[in-house]
């Protein structure tokens, strides 16, 4: 009797073990409470920029305040990032989800994302960034949750979503576009509110070699020099405004 090969399987199992899992999800970490800072309020943030260094930012307060910055976004606007790759464009749909539109709308205003780095950037996953240089302005941040919306737009390749933590209402500053389609995230709230119309190029183009490195934790706790000692080559925002104003 002829005996059969048992190659395809072999092969099978060959296959299964150089299957990657998916990267994980774009999850902001969830620090436990911290006594809240009484000088936090009387002095301008300590911001660290990238080269060059950005125009100064124009109002501290809301920095440190979020109560201040609570404006409602127009139906529809533009945002323009420079960032030391190149610029890149956001155009924002309030319907897709208001409030995190709203919450992107009040930050690119203040000039939140002046300076930060992109912390964390995966080939063919998705790029993040949104932790400020300054462990202070982080604080008063880290409790000014916005609230979920209902899921509207699919992650897929170019559009731009806040990352959050596993508990609902949970988004706050963070933000990751999408370098690919990321559909499996819709399941677990992560909503699109906006989609990159120029510049997807410049996006692809910053530097990942250090991968899933840098901890969240120490830039939340010592900002930018966290991030400028270990990690240096770590592209980032120059500033950023909302197109129009």
């Amino acid at each position: 009797m002829t005996r059969r090969s048992p190659a395809p399987i072999v092969g099978l199992f060959a296959l299964l073990a150089c299957a990657k899992p998916a990267p994980a999800a774009p999850v902001a970490i969830e620090l436990p409470p911290v006594a809240p800072d009484p000088s936090a309020a009387r002095h301008a943030p300590n911001i660290v920029p990238v080269t060059p260094v950005p125009p100064a930012v124009t109002d501290h307060r809301a920095l440190l305040d979020p109560s201040l910055a609570t404006a409602r976004a127009p139906d529809v606007f533009r945002a323009r990032f420079r960032t030391t790759q190149g610029d890149f464009v956001v155009e924002v749909h309030r319907d897709w989800s208001p409030h995190c539109a709203d919450r992107f709308y009040n930050l690119v205003r203040i000039g939140f994302y002046d300076g930060t780095r992109f912390f964390r950037v995966i080939d063919g996953f998705m790029v993040q960034w949104g932790i400020h240089g300054d462990p202070a302005v982080s604080a008063a941040w880290r409790d000014a949750q916005a609230q979920d919306d209902p899921h509207v737009r699919s992650n897929v390749r170019g559009t731009i979503t806040f990352a959050r933590t596993n508990a609902p209402n949970s988004a706050t500053t963070q933000l990751f576009v999408n370098y690919g389609d990321n559909s499996r995230l819709d399941a677990s709230g992560f909503t699109p509110f906006g989609e990159i119309v120029e510049g997807m190029t410049a996006l692809e183009s910053l530097y990942k070699g250090y991968g899933e490195q840098p901890s969240q934790a120490k830039i939340v706790s010592e900002g930018n020099r966290y991030l400028l000692d270990g990690y240096p080559k770590l592209d980032g925002v120059l500033d950023e405004r909302v197109e129009g104003e």
